[in-house]
């Protein structure tokens, strides 16, 4: 490769000079020092250069969002309060269509969708970083939008096979899941469980 025009060649490895059978891997923009020999490169053998880390500081924020909806607890308990209320009083009136003019309600789906969003865009940087590393065809971050438990699932067996590594990012996702979870359900039983015992003593 020559120097005019490196700015625009794709993350790949190319020769080090005319005719050598030593290669160099280009990240983009400028040239790492990740060598490689033609001889133990085949064709069809997807390998990031050897060392490569694949954690990413975009993943490890991946991991810890979920610890965002912690921040919910106060409108899911008042929802819940409402829920259960409401339901007391009359079985017939829960309804979806109720509950949407609800301001606790509203917040909760925009949480949700802000959530959602921020999801993605984590995922496409993650992917971004990937290459330029020189990790070849990354779990793409597509699939970030059938849920974030898709693509770090999908990531981690995919640069598992890269780079030999990979797995604890998404160990301290499911840790991070399943103490939200929890931490949801201790909060918010004491809340529903006090406002039905309110609201049956009130029927009576």
């Amino acid at each position: 490769m020559t120097n005019s025009g490196q700015g625009q060649a794709a993350p790949g490895w190319y020769p080090t000079a005319p005719g050598s059978t030593q290669v160099r891997w280009w990240d983009g923009t400028q040239w790492t020092e990740h060598y490689q020999s033609l001889g133990v490169l085949p064709t069809g053998v997807d390998k990031a250069p050897a060392g490569t880390s694949p954690n990413t500081a975009w993943i490890w924020i991946f991991v810890l969002l979920p610890l965002a909806q912690l921040g919910e607890l106060p409108l899911i308990a008042s929802l819940y309060t409402r829920i259960f209320s409401a339901g007391l009083r009359n079985p017939t009136a829960i309804t979806q269509l109720e509950l949407a003019p609800s301001s606790g309600y509203l917040a909760l789906q925009g949480i949700g969708v802000a959530l959602y969003g921020i999801f993605v865009v984590l995922a496409v940087f993650d992917y971004r970083s990937l290459k330029a590393r020189g990790v070849p065809r990354p779990f793409h971050w597509a699939f970030c939008f059938l849920g974030s438990l898709v693509y770090i699932i999908g990531r981690t067996v995919v640069v598992r096979r890269r780079t030999g590594a990979g797995l604890a990012p998404s160990w301290l996702f499911i840790i991070v899941l399943a103490a939200t979870i929890v931490a949801m359900v201790v909060v918010i039983g004491p809340i529903v469980s006090a406002a039905v015992n309110s609201a049956v003593l009130t029927a009576g």
